[in-house]
Order: structure tokens, then C-alpha cells, then sequence
């Protein structure tokens, strides 16, 4: 299925649908961030995905890193909650979804690196090489907020 985001847009249809969904800042051992490239939008994306009925939304971003990437996950702490009602996400079936996304920072404990049926690709970057990347401007916002709040840390 086709995606196209339309951010700040003029051209964005109607929305006619908000999914609970979560991201990843996923980081191995070495401290790289883990990105996969879409399938359906050709960028490199922080893992994650919809909730499905049934789950609780950490159960939903444990599942899409596993089926994403292989990996297996702990997570670590919420990076924040994104509902930019200017970024909408218009799918090949019709639906036209408004963003709402709550990011976590997970922190990678076992399994192997793996490419799922949606992406072409997936690898951990160092936070030089992700600025050279082509990321959504929602995706880039989240990887800032995830460095920023590291620093914080640091700093109290």
C-alpha cells in the first residue's frame, strides 16, 4: 500500500481517520539509532506502527520493533506524544490519517538485525550520519527531541 504525507499542505485531502500509534528511538549497545527504510514512502523512518485492538500501546511498539527489525526491546522512557493535526498521512486504500504518535526511547537487548516485507532496508546510524539521511520533517523532530532530552539529562 502506497503512503503519501502531506506536512503543512495546502494539497493534504480530508482526514477521515486518527490511530493510536508508536514510535522508537531504538539504540543498540553502541549507542547508534536504529532506522529502516519505507517500502511505502521511500524514507528512512524510526520503527513503530499502529495499535492493534487488544494490546496497550507499549505492547504495540515492542511488537512493530520485533516485526520490523528483529530485534527485542526494554523500554526506557516516553520521548514525547505527537498529534500535529498539519501532518496528514494519505494511504492508497483511501484512509487519510491525522498524526497521533507516542515516541519511546527503547533500548535494544537481543536478536539480530533483520528486513521485514516493509522496508528495504534496515540499519543503526550514528546521530552525524541520520542528519545526512532523507527523514520526514516529523521524523527529524523526534530524533531532536530524543538528543535534546539526553543532554538534559546530563546537565541536572
Amino acid at each position: 500500500m502506497a503512503r503519501t504525507d502531506y506536512y503543512y499542505s495546502d494539497e493534504a485531502p480530508k482526514v477521515n481517520s486518527i490511530v493510536a500509534a508508536a514510535s522508537a528511538i531504538v539504540t543498540l549497545k553502541d549507542g547508534k539509532i536504529v532506522l529502516h527504510k519505507r517500502v511505502d514512502n521511500k524514507e528512512w523512518s524510526l520503527l513503530g506502527g499502529g495499535m492493534e485492538y487488544g494490546e496497550s500501546i507499549s505492547e504495540t511498539i515492542l511488537r512493530e520493533i520485533k516485526e520490523e527489525s528483529g530485534l527485542n526491546c526494554e523500554i526506557h522512557k516516553v520521548i514525547g506524544i505527537y498529534t500535529n493535526p498539519n501532518h496528514v498521512i494519505a494511504y492508497s486504500d483511501g484512509e487519510v490519517r491525522q498524526e497521533f504518535s507516542i515516541c519511546f526511547h527503547c533500548i535494544a537487548d537481543d536478536g539480530k538485525i533483520i528486513v521485514s516485507d516493509e522496508s528495504t532496508e534496515v540499519r543503526a546510524f550514528t546521530r552525524d550520519e541520520i542528519e545526512l539521511l532523507c527523514l520526514h520533517p516529523a521524523q527529524k523532530i523526534r530524533i531532536d527531541d530524543y538528543f535534546r532530552k539526553e543532554a538534559e539529562a546530563f546537565i541536572r
